[in-house]
């Protein structure tokens, strides 16, 4: 579904990503992990159209770099940045509701069916999305993105500053989306929950791949995690 080669990703003159090469399939997570500054949100930005790029992203056999944001989001794919960037002063519904591509309802999801996995968006369904709870923000940002019934979807440290029970439900909602056959790539620190829901981990160092396999792989090798992962 996803073919990355060669992405190479510049801020100005600064050279962030030196030629990474992923791959992800339909209905898989795949997690980028790695220190802060590693480079593994530049990846996902320069997948979307965001930064400056060269070398190849292919998504469902066609090249999307060269494509602008919007484009991107049209061919399939879904995008929800770190910092959620929700709107505040619109309400809960009306934020989901914008999250629809041309007016058209989803194939794989209704405002309903994501009431019924986060009722807290519910209860605050014609609440202004700016007084809401970090937690609850990020799961209106995660329903608009859904909303847009994207093939992929990429996501940016969704768990960041979130409490426990928002944390499982937030990786509940990724897990729903695997099974509804949308391939999904986590930008994730903690490894316990990249190593539960992930199929495949590309560790992210000094903008490169310093490791790329399964959980199973990656808790086989102490080494990645002491030189690329652990603070």
């Amino acid at each position: 579904m996803l073919q990355v080669r060669d992405l190479n990703a510049y801020y100005g003159k600064s050279h962030v990503l030196a030629g990474i090469d992923l791959d992800v399939a339909p209905g898989q997570i795949v997690s980028l992990m790695g220190r802060n500054g590693a480079g593994r949100s530049t990846a996902i930005k320069a997948i979307m159209g965001l930064v400056t790029a060269t070398g190849s992203v292919r998504f469902a056999g066609a090249e999307l770099i060269g494509l602008k944001p919007h484009q991107i989001a049209h061919r399939g794919i879904g995008y929800v940045p770190e910092h959620r960037d929700i709107f505040p002063s619109l309400t809960v519904r009306q934020n989901l509701k914008l999250g629809l591509k041309g007016g058209r309802p989803a194939r794989r999801w209704s405002i309903d069916e994501l009431f019924e996995l986060f009722p807290a968006l519910e209860a605050r369904a014609d609440t202004a999305a700016g007084v809401l709870s970090g937690g609850e923000q990020q799961m209106l940002a995660m329903g608009r993105t859904l909303m847009g019934d994207p093939d992929l979807i990429m996501v940016d440290e969704p768990t960041e500053g979130l409490a426990p029970l928002i944390v499982t439900r937030v990786k509940d909602l990724l897990l729903e989306m695997a099974k509804r056959g949308i391939a999904v790539v986590l930008c994730e620190q903690k490894l316990t929950i990249a190593l539960e829901i992930s199929q495949r981990l590309y560790v992210v160092g000094h903008g490169r791949i310093v490791f790329a396999g399964t959980p199973a792989g990656l808790e086989a090798d102490p080494s990645i995690r002491r030189e690329w992962m652990e603070v």
